[in-house]
């Protein structure tokens, strides 16, 4: 049974992490089909994480009241549609609509297997390993969509990768009964949760703005060939993989969680190097291991402090980083027509992320 609601977590977090890269994995191919710039490409990330953001305490009190495997398996379906429909009409326009819709379901997605994990499993480890699958769905999209160079793959895929997932949630076991949630809920707005939001946008939230823009950065600023920049670029998030299940055991050693995002900022500034490829990788390498550490602490904190709304707690701290990449990936995208062919970007982004380490305390992690 453990198995099975480990798989069921699994498809819930795959799906939003496939979408967060899908589409930046194909910038230079999305922009030249659409007839768009980069700018506009960034507007179906934007999109896509403005639903997605406003929708995570609402998600996350629905899973609270009904339940988040039902939430997560409803999200996968609306993912599912709406990317099969963005494949009918080839305008920008109706593509970033699509997305629109596309994050209502990672919403719910997300916000639905991260608690469904904690219901079924609970260990702060299998949360990090929930984590983990998120950035591995990311980090397959950078790796293996670049091979595929139509303005399709991104939606073909996502449809196919959330159908997928319906079907093993569908097959996992109900998390156990709890407490009836009375008509009002209880506020979330809690300034203790605050550490823990901004640890969640610094190490997840701009990992993923980076890892939008990554490929374009190593492909224009590094003379490095797409297929090439995909695999390299898809570092950034697929090796969280390893390190957010190692999140899940430091979650009370703060002066590992300042370490990771030190060198998390490190790793962002060598990466704005863009060149050789040795040196590229290596720092792709470091951002990736280092920005998964804080995942698990981020969420089982949250969790552990509001245990009466579990679900509202996680989707706010889930909300801050949301919006950061709602934020962040047009801005970074606009600095690739500045002078550096994006490094300027780059290097603000790995400063952001190095003084996230003075928001850690005891009491965040």
């Amino acid at each position: 049974m453990q198995a099975r609601a480990y798989l069921g977590g699994f498809a819930l977090a795959f799906t939003p992490g496939f979408n967060v890269a899908n589409v930046g994995a194909l910038a230079d191919r999305v922009a030249h089909d659409y007839g768009v710039g980069l700018a506009v490409v960034g507007l179906f990330t934007t999109a896509l994480f403005l639903t997605h953001a406003a929708l995570q305490v609402p998600m996350g009190r629905l899973c609270d009241r009904i339940g988040p495997r039902l939430v997560g398996a409803a999200g996968l379906v609306v993912v599912a549609a709406a990317s099969a429909a963005a494949l009918g009409l080839r305008e920008a326009w109706f593509g970033i609509a699509m997305r629109l819709v596309a994050g209502v379901g990672t919403a719910g997605s997300f916000v639905g297997g991260s608690d469904y994990v904690r219901a079924t499993i609970g260990s702060p480890v299998a949360q990090g390993l929930y984590g983990a699958m998120s950035m591995a769905g990311g980090g397959l999209a950078l790796a293996f969509l670049p091979l595929w160079g139509s303005w399709r793959a991104p939606f073909v895929s996502a449809a196919a990768v959330a159908a997928a997932g319906v079907l093993v949630v569908a097959v996992a076991p109900r998390e156990p009964s709890r407490p009836k949630v009375g008509a009002e809920l209880p506020n979330v707005l809690d300034r203790r949760l605050l550490p823990l939001a901004a640890m969640h946008a610094a190490s997840f939230g701009l990992s993923v703005v980076i890892g939008n823009w990554v490929v374009t950065l190593l492909h224009r600023a590094g003379g490095i060939s797409e297929h090439v920049a995909g695999p390299a670029g898809a570092l950034v998030l697929f090796l969280g993989l390893v390190s957010r299940p190692l999140g899940g055991r430091v979650v009370d050693r703060p002066a590992i969680l300042r370490a990771s995002f030190l060198a998390s900022g490190a790793g962002i500034a060598l990466l704005a190097v863009a060149k050789p490829l040795p040196l590229a990788l290596a720092a792709a390498a470091i951002v990736g291991i280092a920005a998964g550490i804080p995942f698990a602490p981020a969420f089982a904190g949250a969790a552990r402090l509001r245990p009466d709304a579990p679900g509202a707690a996680v989707g706010l701290v889930n909300m801050v980083a949301a919006v950061t990449i709602l934020v962040g990936t047009p801005l970074l995208g606009l600095t690739f027509s500045l002078p550096g062919e994006g490094r300027i970007g780059f290097l603000a982004v790995a400063a952001l992320c190095a003084a996230t380490a003075l928001a850690v305390s005891r009491r965040a992690a």
